[in-house]
């Protein structure tokens, strides 16, 4: 593993004095300093609440649904790269955050979905972007979500906690737990049904709890205290058509019962100042830990993972009362289209619809969930700014790399809540790269090239010095994003596979068309790897939509004669890069190893994952509605 070079003198200034060449005026430069970086990602965040995403686009401000708030955000925006065009490889949020992490497709790591996935296997597993790092010299460090889900588990016990950053600063659960945030959901193992204790805390103290089983109905006594703090805090539970109120985790829209800043995220920021704030220093965190600041000898690779705006949506009063007032454009399903749906989406229709709720409902769903983003872009903001102070006041580099969302949500677009689809909405997630050198990445810049997630590894990897040429970095599915922006790298599509809610689908998408289809019927690790290989098109139950006519892909044309070479096409490569290439699946549970599953003896046919796609052309003819189906 590359060492820290700012530990050692350059090999020519050495060589140089032993041979007397080196001179008054000419001495070799040193070597540039690693920066500090600091990786910030938000979860279930779609990238139109984010103005400055908006303003790219469309050259206006407002999303198409309307107001947003993200002044931080649009800061990073003008200070730094965006790359708007960047998407998540599955839309979920532990299988997105195991991409990102290990620089790998879902099909070539073995994690689809919410496994818990552990580093035993070394056939499979390859050190993480934190490990990476701190075998380059890096002191690494988290705080608030991580969700990646590896474990160590050495066959009869498992170690929850963090396992390969450095320090954990505090996690979702750690401050919640003694009562220093809003919420927290508490599992519970020892009775039955199981459940969650959800416990709710005030800002004078009160401490509400109560028992929401996994299965069966809650007792009298628990409803009638969830019942009384769901009005108390106008909360607004996902339900299906004539369902009575769940009081379940699924919350989309609601009020927070603690001010801004003593939210869960709001802990995650002042768990991170802290950390900085305390150089070499021991301190105790109000859970109990014991924790060092922050080296300023070394490097920082700094983890925030920030919960908002995932349910339950609840922004402080303060942000909320912001939107109250605000209209916004209710979106909904297109004429035809819920009809449209394969037999799979249907499915996922029936769990996620929200089409039926009343448009008041809708407009609060809406004006919750951007509320919220606004909260959570104040957070943003407030990390920045400790985070660029700590490095300028060490006079050291530094690298911000933000993401908005590690996957994106539906606001009853297709009828809709939630994520866990292949539509723009759950995959588009844009990021933005600010730093101190503004040649390497130069203020205000926007590039229009596809990325994608596994590019963010061997994004960091560069800028901290590591050369990734040799065998232990071969399993690198990504891209440099900097050699994106200079035109270095590039390609013609981008992939997304996930298991959860939809069942096993996977999809392929190029700036004119998206195409998706069914992979396995089953989520069964090893099972069928190559069941869509010899199925009709009907039977791998395509979604294919032209994004030049139809943005908001409402009208499915996978069986559109006049574009049956598109589809084709894009279900080869997409067969030929998840399918065929090196496909493998895990049964994490099989074992201290797991048992993997490869797929052998099928050879990609057409090119394999080389990311270049050639696509027949079509005029782009505005679709009737109706015609689609």
């Amino acid at each position: 593993m590359p060492c820290n070079p700012r530990r050692y003198l350059p090999v020519f200034t050495l060589f140089a004095y032993s041979l007397g060449l080196a001179f008054a005026g000419h001495t070799q430069a040193e070597p540039p300093q690693q920066p500090n970086i600091l990786w910030i990602i938000t979860d279930d965040q779609r990238a139109d609440s984010i103005a400055a995403f908006n303003q790219i686009r469309t050259g206006k401000s407002e999303s198409a649904l309307g107001y947003v708030s993200s002044p931080n955000v649009d800061r990073l925006v003008a200070e730094g790269v965006t790359f708007i065009n960047a998407y998540n490889q599955s839309p979920a949020c532990a299988p997105s955050r195991s991409v990102m992490h290990s620089g790998r497709y879902p099909h070539r790591r073995g994690v689809y979905g919410f496994e818990l996935h552990h580093a035993n296997n070394k056939d499979i597993y390859r050190p993480s972007i934190p490990q990476n790092l701190a075998a380059a010299g890096y002191q690494t460090a988290r705080s608030g979500k991580l969700g990646e889900r590896t474990i160590q588990w050495n066959g009869s016990g498992v170690n929850w906690k963090n396992t390969y950053y450095q320090q954990d600063l505090g996690s979702v659960r750690d401050p919640g737990l003694v009562g220093h945030t809003d919420w927290i959901n508490e599992p519970v193992w020892q009775r039955e049904p199981r459940g969650h204790n959800l416990h709710l805390f005030f800002d004078d103290g009160e401490h509400v709890v109560f028992f929401n089983p996994s299965k069966g109905e809650m007792s009298p006594e628990d409803l009638a205290i969830a019942k009384a703090a769901f009005e108390r805090l106008d909360m607004m539970p996902h339900y299906k058509p004539g369902e009575e109120t769940p009081y379940g985790n699924m919350v989309l829209a609601g009020v927070s019962s603690r001010s801004a800043g003593f939210t869960r995220d709001g802990y995650h920021v002042r768990q991170l100042k802290q950390y900085l704030s305390s150089p070499n220093q021991t301190y105790e965190t109000k859970w109990g830990a014991t924790l060092t600041g922050a080296d300023p000898s070394k490097p920082q690779f700094l983890h925030l993972g920030f919960d908002f705006p995932h349910t339950p949506v609840v922004p402080p009063a303060s942000f909320r009362e912001q939107f109250m007032e605000r209209d916004y454009n209710i979106p909904g399903p297109a004429p035809g289209e819920i009809e449209s749906f394969p037999p799979t989406m249907k499915r996922v229709f029936q769990t996620k619809q929200s089409d039926h709720f009343t448009d008041a409902e809708k407009l609060q769903m809406i004006r919750d969930y951007y509320a919220f983003c606004a909260y959570g872009d104040a957070l943003v903001g407030e990390a920045v700014d400790a985070f660029k102070a700590y490095s300028e006041a060490n006079n050291q580099p530094w690298m911000i790399l933000y993401v908005c969302g590690d996957h994106g949500w539906r606001l009853n677009e297709h009828g809709m809540v939630s994520k866990f689809l292949f539509y723009a909405l759950d995959l588009n997630n844009p990021i933005v790269v600010v730093s101190s050198d503004k040649e390497a990445w130069p203020a205000g810049k926007v590039v229009d090239g596809l990325v994608e997630f596994v590019d963010m590894a061997p994004t960091f990897y560069a800028a901290a010095g590591i050369d990734t040429t040799g065998p232990e970095f071969d399993h690198l599915d990504g891209l440099d994003l900097a050699k994106v922006m200079s035109g270095e790298a590039s390609r013609d599509y981008v992939l997304a596979e996930g298991w959860w809610v939809s069942g096993p689908r996977a999809s392929i998408r190029t700036k004119e068309y998206a195409f998706s289809m069914k992979v396995n019927p089953t989520r069964t690790a090893g099972d069928d790897m190559d069941w869509p290989l010899d199925k009709t098109l009907e039977e791998v139950e395509p979604m294919f939509f032209d994004l030049r006519i139809d943005p908001g892909e409402t009208q499915n044309l996978a069986f559109d004669l006049r574009y049956a070479g598109v589809v084709t096409a894009m279900r080869n490569k997409l067969e030929d890069a998840v399918i065929r290439d090196g496909r493998i699946e895990v049964d994490w549970r099989n074992g201290l190893m797991g048992k993997v599953f490869r797929l052998e003896g099928v050879a990609p046919k057409f090119g394999g994952h080389d990311r270049k796609l050639e696509l027949p052309y079509v005029e782009p003819t505005p679709i009737r509605v109706g015609q689609a189906d």
